[in-house]
């Protein structure tokens, strides 16, 4: 349970990279790592490597505070996309045309 005014423990992302790296290349275990790193949270760890998975480095990015400039980027990239599609389409009509 949360407290009013508690502080969380935040873990570097170099942290969670050697953490992944060792999970993935060394195959040490989720308490070998947690006990090695000195990571408070026994299951962090697995929670980092499940986010890794789905995202990729992204993933262990702290995002707090982040997350409408990220909404925003992915909205821009799509409009992009879109425009980037009707241009092309207008492109071989153009072509066809001439």
């Amino acid at each position: 349970m949360v407290v009013r005014g508690q502080k969380f423990k935040t873990y570097s992302e170099e942290l969670k990279k050697e953490a992944i790296r060792l999970h993935m290349e060394e195959k040490w275990s989720y308490r070998q790592i947690t006990e090695h790193l000195e990571i408070h949270d026994k299951d962090r760890v697995k929670k980092w490597m499940r986010r890794y998975k789905q995202l990729g480095e992204f993933g262990l990015l702290d995002q707090r505070g982040r997350r409408e400039e990220y909404l925003d980027q992915d909205r821009y990239v799509a409009k992009l996309k879109r425009e980037n599609d009707v241009l092309k389409k207008c492109l071989q009509i153009w072509k066809q045309g001439v």
